[in-house]
């Protein structure tokens, strides 16, 4: 029994440690009871990739990335490797996406399966899957602030485009103020306005004498020809309308009636003579030959 305390500070200590490893790999998301398959990427530019980082299959968290080893011997100096659950198999053509994890959360990965156009099998074959250990062929899919950023990127490229442009139109500007400054056609332009405003003055002076001495005679004239034709309309106003228009009348009724007196007695002698030349007629047709004789060896003694 002397070795007793040594013995269960031992057993302590072994469990220490044990419970020590096991507690840093859980706080990493590693569960050492469980096993995995490994697998391998080469990157060019790992857009803040770091290890422990969350390995996906569309949304799921299958594994974590184990280690991370640089080579600046490769143009994809990068080698990432990972660790899923070795219950999943990965068929050929799988492809290791690098991918934002959140607005905050960082890099992660995701395993991009390639399409399966028969979706009943459920086993693969053996050559159909990926071996432990292999080489992935790798991607990267920009996030939503990398391709906010890139819009807006080109957004300012734009802006700095035009702005370039109306500097330039600016600047052709002044240099085309600056030659009219440095020749002769601001004085011209000047000199002109200076003769423009000449001739306006003159205008000016003629409207104004117009004024004085032309405007009053037409208004006198205007106020004349009111008056007159005012007297016109008194005039009309005194004058006895109703009576004339009353005598007008008479004088019509007047007119009717020698009209109808005339007319009568006429058409009575013109239906008389319209009767009797239709009797003629009738007996014309009744006897010709009282009326014409015709005969070819003269005309014989009755």
């Amino acid at each position: 029994m002397k070795h007793t305390r040594e013995i269960k500070v031992g057993i302590l200590a072994t469990v220490c440690v044990f419970l020590l490893f096991f507690g840093f790999n859980f706080l990493k998301g590693v569960n050492i009871f469980s096993p995995t398959n490994g697998y391998h990427g080469h990157f060019a530019h790992l857009h803040g990739l770091e290890e422990q980082a969350a390995v996906y299959i569309r949304g799921h968290k299958v594994g974590q990335v184990d280690k991370i080893k640089y080579d600046y011997t490769r143009d994809s100096a990068f080698t990432v490797d990972i660790s899923i659950k070795r219950d999943i198999a990965l068929p050929q053509g799988t492809q290791m996406a690098l991918i934002s994890d959140g607005l905050l959360a960082g890099v992660a990965i995701e395993l991009q399966l390639p399409e399966v156009k028969n979706e009943g099998v459920k086993e693969l074959k053996s050559e159909g899957v990926v071996a432990h250990g292999s080489y992935l062929p790798t991607t990267y899919v920009p996030g939503l602030m990398e391709s906010l950023q890139g819009q807006l990127l080109a957004h300012v490229d734009s802006a700095v485009v035009d702005v370039d442009k109306t500097v330039q139109n600016v600047d052709s500007l002044v240099a085309a103020l600056r030659e009219q400054v440095a020749g002769d056609h601001i004085k011209h332009s000047l000199l002109n306005v200076d003769r423009i405003s000449g001739d306006l003055s003159s205008v000016s002076h003629n409207l104004k004498g117009m004024m004085n001495n032309q405007v009053p005679r037409i208004v006198n004239h205007a106020d004349t020809a009111i008056a007159n034709l005012n007297t016109i309309v008194a005039e009309v106003k005194a004058a006895d309308v109703a009576a004339t228009i009353a005598r007008v009348d008479t004088a019509v009724d007047n007119v009717n009636a020698v009209v109808a007196q005339v007319k009568t007695p006429i058409l009575m002698h013109v239906d008389s003579t319209i009767i009797a030349a239709d009797s003629l007629l009738r007996d014309l047709k009744a006897h010709p030959k009282r009326y014409v004789h015709f005969s070819l060896f003269g005309r014989k003694e009755k």
